[in-house]
């Protein structure tokens, strides 16, 4: 009976783990840009000098489903949506590069140009500063303009341009804060000059709500059936040991 208690209480375990992202995905349903998590399992024996009567459920390395989420059109001059496949490169607080796909941007008292969580948006030389005081404009290559109080809309000066890039889904993960990084061993992204963005647009969370809560009723299900298989398997234990105990 302990191979069947050991496997049910593996998978519960795992079970609890699938939950804990579904309901992440569901709390983000209306982040702006958020990739839902992915969990996978598979059942793996458990190797050993003895007989392999005993298999446990193995995490397999979690990802995050990369479809684009819908678009919303605000007519906002620094909200930008991704097209395709690429990200925004922003400078993560240890100062390393990181990617995300959430454009709603910002100006900085110092003409720092940021993200909505106050990261500093990468260009193609690094951090991209604006004129204070400016009105900024982005264009569907990712060139920004500023135009100065009293300046002429023709001829304006390109200050910058977004950094966009166009990672494999496997060379980038997920990172505890929130934003994506390259793995290990990956080669550092270059920009990549064909990407497009949508000035004036935000793109949702790709996570389907219904899809959601329809994953969080079912792992509640496959948790309460291992939690009766461990039952089960106490109970025909307890019946084994009157059996022998009255002989």
């Amino acid at each position: 009976m302990d191979r069947m208690i050991y496997t049910a209480l593996s998978g519960a375990k795992q079970t609890l783990d699938q939950q804990a992202a579904v309901s992440n995905n569901l709390a983000n349903a209306s982040t702006p840009a958020f990739r839902a998590q992915i969990n996978l399992f598979r059942a793996v024996p458990v190797v050993g000098p003895e007989a392999q009567t005993r298999a446990f459920a193995l995490a397999s390395t979690p990802g995050a489903d990369f479809k684009a989420g819908p678009l919303s059109y605000t007519g906002r001059p620094l909200d930008v949506a991704l097209q395709g496949n690429g990200w925004l490169a922003v400078q993560a607080p240890d100062g390393s590069e990181a990617y995300t796909r959430a454009g709603a941007l910002q100006v900085a008292a110092d003409g720092q140009l940021q993200t909505a969580t106050g990261l500093p948006v990468m260009g193609d030389g690094g951090p991209i500063s604006v004129p204070p005081g400016s009105s900024v404009t982005i264009g569907t290559d990712g060139a920004i303009t500023a135009r100065g109080p009293g300046e002429a809309a023709a001829g304006l000066a390109q200050v910058g341009k977004l950094k966009l890039v166009n990672p494999t889904p496997e060379s980038i993960a997920r990172g505890d804060d929130g934003l994506f990084h390259l793995r290990a061993g990956a080669q550092p992204l270059q920009a990549d000059t064909t990407l497009r963005v949508a000035p004036g647009a935000l793109e949702g969370s790709n996570v389907n709500p219904v899809e959601a809560m329809v994953d969080m009723i079912a792992n509640a299900r496959r948790f309460e059936m291992q939690m009766k298989m461990i039952q089960g398997a106490d109970t025909n234990d307890q019946r084994a040991n009157a059996l022998l105990s009255t002989n």
